[in-house]
């Protein structure tokens, strides 16, 4: 992180997940490319689940100098990712909320006065721990490991790593809950790990009224993954 984004202190119990930084910086890069798109001026994001190692707004306020308001369920989390802010003196730039409410997502913690040039958000991906679990056996095996020997690429909280109905049903509140608050987000964006999962999204956002539909695709090695992105309003001029 200091090599190459000159942050200088990075802190994180081994229990939270440890992000691979080239998939962060390339999630930031194509929001650059979505604000540039619609010449979208508020370069504040605000960062959906921002975890305890607070990477997306470190990364993003040195990347493109973007302010940041990051939310988070886990106040243990929040307390690790507000050391990471202090010591890289970024306290002007980066503030944290609590969500106290687990089954809501914006609702809560954006306020009245908030405008947004994005939402950026790495959801849950399964529907329980045991489901994390063997997913989690699956790749030790593929990788030949034994699975007793957890390694940090795998570990993740409860709330980083499953939800309750899993990554559709996160996803869907996701979507419903920025119908809510379309004036005050220019573009809301999320990864979406299953591919299957993205018709739907776009039926339900259409139903709810967005504007803009994309989706964003991104290949590191052998893993694709992409950003669904959509906005309620129109082009700024």
């Amino acid at each position: 992180m200091f090599a190459h984004y000159n942050i200088k202190f990075w802190k994180f119990p081994d229990s939270n997940l440890c992000p691979p930084i080239p998939g962060r910086v390339d999630y930031l890069h194509r929001i650059a490319d979505l604000l540039k798109s619609t010449n979208t001026e508020n370069q504040q994001i605000l960062d959906i689940g921002t975890g305890a190692s607070c990477v997306y707004p470190l990364l993003g306020h040195t990347e493109y100098n973007w302010n940041f308001v990051g939310t988070d369920i886990d106040e243990n989390s929040l307390h690790f990712a507000q050391e990471n802010i202090n010591k890289n003196r970024l306290e002007k730039f980066i503030t944290l909320r609590h969500q106290t409410d687990a089954s809501k997502i914006f609702t809560g913690v954006i306020n009245e006065t908030d405008m947004f040039g994005a939402s950026i958000c790495n959801p849950p991906f399964y529907k329980s721990e045991q489901e994390a679990l063997e997913a989690t056996t699956r790749k030790l095996k593929g990788l030949n490991k034994e699975s007793v020997n957890i390694v940090r690429n795998f570990a993740g909280t409860q709330n980083e790593i499953w939800y309750q109905g899993g990554e559709k049903a996160f996803l869907h509140n996701y979507l419903y809950e920025s119908s809510l608050y379309k004036n005050q987000c220019f573009w809301f964006t999320t990864l979406v790990s299953k591919k299957e999962l993205v018709d739907g999204m776009y039926r339900s956002l259409k139903k709810l009224g967005a504007t803009d539909i994309k989706t964003i695709n991104m290949g590191h090695g052998n893993k694709i993954s992409r950003i669904v992105a959509w906005t309620f309003l129109s082009k700024t001029k």
